[in-house]
């Protein structure tokens, strides 16, 4: 007598016809379907969410509710975190429906360990995940971020405000207010993370890096600049003073111009 086997719990794809006996066979596999999700580098919490609710995966707001509760799984290394964001490592995972929303976030968390462990970051990590967040908003270059981070931590050795627009970006999401591009009038924001306004480091991270960009936090270009702004091709030009920078903004509006 043929003892029966179990069958696995799950969600399952058939592409085609299958008798009983092929589909009983998947069953005791258990060769349940998995949904991809690519995390581009940048994203910030309010992208993924999008993008676990378009996978089919559960609700957008459901996984913020996640990022902005569940900081216990990330408070042994990070206690100062208020929420995941700058956590949620940007990868390609496969995930199932049945798993958790939690668990999926706690996945997205044991890659950014294992990633921060190749890279050494063991000390000061919340500050360098803030910083290494806003360098990924600020360039897609790879061989620029080292020297963006040093024109910030150059600012913040001055205390100098930040001035990264990205983080304005960031406040108006928080305040879902954000209408797909900046505005004068947005500078003026009440939010701690308006970097105009406030001197130093945002509270948190406003995105979620990459290795690159973490390797950059943590390894700074040694630079006199202060500044930099776009050359209008998907560079920067960096400045000492704010002449010189003054200059180069004129350089990128006559650019954009022409174009």
């Amino acid at each position: 007598m043929h003892r029966r086997q179990s069958l696995k719990a799950g969600e399952y794809l058939f592409e085609r016809d299958a008798n009983s006996r092929a589909v009983y066979e998947r069953l005791v596999r258990g060769d349940i379907y998995f949904h991809t999700v690519t995390i581009p580098e940048g994203y910030t919490s309010f992208d993924i969410a999008r993008l676990i609710e378009e996978a089919g995966l559960g609700s957008s707001q459901a996984f913020l509710k996640i990022v902005q509760t569940n900081t216990d799984l990330i408070s042994d290394f990070a206690p100062e975190a208020k929420s995941l964001e700058g956590y949620l490592y940007p990868e390609t995972y496969q995930f199932t429906r049945t798993q958790s929303l939690k668990d999926m976030a706690a996945a997205m968390i044991k890659q950014f360990r294992q990633v921060a462990q190749q890279i050494g970051l063991s000390s000061d990590v919340h500050r360098t995940v803030i910083m290494a967040s806003i360098v990924e908003k600020e360039t897609a270059v790879p061989e620029e971020r080292p020297l963006v981070a040093s024109v910030y931590y150059n600012r913040l050795s001055r205390r100098m405000a930040l001035d990264a627009d990205p983080s304005i970006i960031y406040a108006l999401l928080l305040a879902n207010k954000y209408q797909g591009a900046l505005h004068h009038e947005d500078m003026f924001v009440q939010s701690p993370y308006n970097t105009y306004r406030n001197p130093g480091l945002p509270p948190g991270p406003i995105a979620n890096p990459g290795r690159g960009s973490l390797e950059a936090a943590m390894h700074p270009q040694n630079s006199q600049y202060f500044y930099f702004v776009s050359d209008a091709n998907g560079r920067h030009r960096f400045a000492q003073s704010i002449e010189e920078h003054n200059r180069n903004v004129a350089a990128y509006r006559k650019a954009m111009r022409g174009k």
